[in-house]
């Protein structure tokens, strides 16, 4: 391992960090309320979750991603370090392009997943979650590679919604519209580079924009400008939970448990277990966790993350799953009424061998209204793919809208 190097300027100063947004998030924090994202300030919601959720589906609503975890690797070593250290095959995400991606205990249960950016030939950036620099650290034992975490070194804001693309050409950003999915573009601003991803959070027509933090202003008044007559808007913590629960995205701490925060053993997950067995390449000689992820697709699932379609329009917030014929087999761990798939939609483990899509279910939900509780049982069935899925997301070039 050549060098490491974790640099958390002032960390011992500072409980928490505002962004380097901070002004501007300010300026429209029209609630005054704030949340904390591990060390920084973040905005559940500007004025009104709901509407910030209908500017991401109907204009375009910004997210600060600054505070998201994000670590530099690079050096000769660094695919073959990252191959050992992810599930799948890092060597088929080419300069240039992003990719999704899981990484295992060696007992095979998921530590969390996030996006690989092949920034250029040997230096990649992921992106996830959790904090895990000590994981990432002891991983490079052995390998000319430098693992640096970079998370108060880059602002980032998620741009998502139909009108994202006009918003980024009206910004001056030329040929932005060519960006394919998971794509990876450069651009110059004010004298430093913007780097622009097309991925997101949402399921929908997106994208992602880092810079570094000295030029995180006047990034967002260029985006605000370029976008004031395309319905553009802050989005704030809460109304993307509703956007990416639309596109069935899980998320680590709500829909999992990162296998390094749990006590049990028993309360971690493989891969299969969450629908994430595609990410597993059984071709690549060694990663952590082959042997026992090889054991575990032998023996077959404990649980199953499934989708549900559900009827009526009661979330079903927390509530637990049952068989037709009334047994307990699970839990829902996200849901919402969905306004753009007009349905009562939710995320949920169950005990395999059930989760087969098309399998009917039922639902315990409690709701409150005007300080009565009621309960209510549902009808449920497992659906595949995401919730919602505009054909926006993949065209190239994308409409304006």
């Amino acid at each position: 391992m050549r060098t490491v190097r974790f640099d958390r300027r002032d960390h011992y100063r500072h409980k928490v960090f505002p962004s380097p947004f901070h002004a501007r998030q300010q300026a429209h924090n029209e609630l005054k309320v704030w949340s904390r994202w591990f060390d920084y300030l973040s905005v559940p919601a500007y004025t009104c979750a709901q509407m910030e959720y209908f500017a991401g589906r109907n204009a375009c609503g910004v997210f600060d991603l600054t505070p998201m975890t994000k670590h530099r690797v690079s050096g000769p070593d660094a695919l073959p370090y990252l191959n050992r250290l992810l599930t799948r095959d890092v060597g088929k995400i080419r300069p240039g392009r992003v990719g999704y991606s899981v990484w295992c205990t060696d007992e095979g249960q998921v530590i969390d997943d996030g996006t690989v950016f092949h920034l250029r030939e040997g230096e990649y950036r992921i992106c996830s979650q959790e904090h895990q620099i000590d994981w990432f650290l002891i991983s490079a034992l052995g390998f000319d590679v430098e693992v640096v975490e970079e998370t108060h070194d880059v602002a980032a804001l998620a741009l998502q919604g139909p009108t994202s693309c006009a918003t980024l050409k009206r910004m001056g950003l030329d040929g932005i519209e060519n960006l394919t999915p998971f794509g990876l573009a450069h651009f110059d601003f004010q004298g430093t580079q913007l780097m622009v991803s097309r991925t997101g959070y949402t399921g929908d027509l997106g994208y992602e924009l880092w810079i570094d933090p000295g030029h995180a202003e006047p990034l967002w008044n260029r985006l605000f400008e370029a976008g004031r007559l395309l319905g553009i808007k802050p989005m704030g913590s809460e109304a993307l939970d509703l956007l990416r629960i639309e596109a069935g995205f899980i998320l680590a701490g709500v829909d999992f448990m990162p296998a390094q925060q749990t006590v049990r053993p028993t309360h971690t997950r493989t891969p299969f277990e969450l629908g994430l067995g595609w990410l597993v390449d059984f071709d690549k000689p060694v990663f952590n966790g082959r042997r026992a992820l090889l054991a575990a697709r032998e023996r077959g699932p404990r649980y199953r993350l499934v989708r549900l379609d559900i009827e009526g329009n009661k979330p079903a917030h927390h509530s637990y799953v049952y068989s037709t014929r009334n047994k307990n087999i699970g839990w829902v761990t996200s849901a919402m009424w969905s306004p753009s798939a007009k349905a009562n939609i939710a995320l949920a483990t169950v005990a395999a061998p059930h989760g087969e899509p098309g399998e009917e279910m039922r639902i315990e939900i409690y709701y409150q209204r005007e300080l009565k509780w009621s309960r209510m049982m549902a009808s449920a069935r497992v659906v595949e793919g995401a919730f919602y899925d505009p054909p926006r997301r993949r065209e190239t070039p994308p409409l304006d809208h």
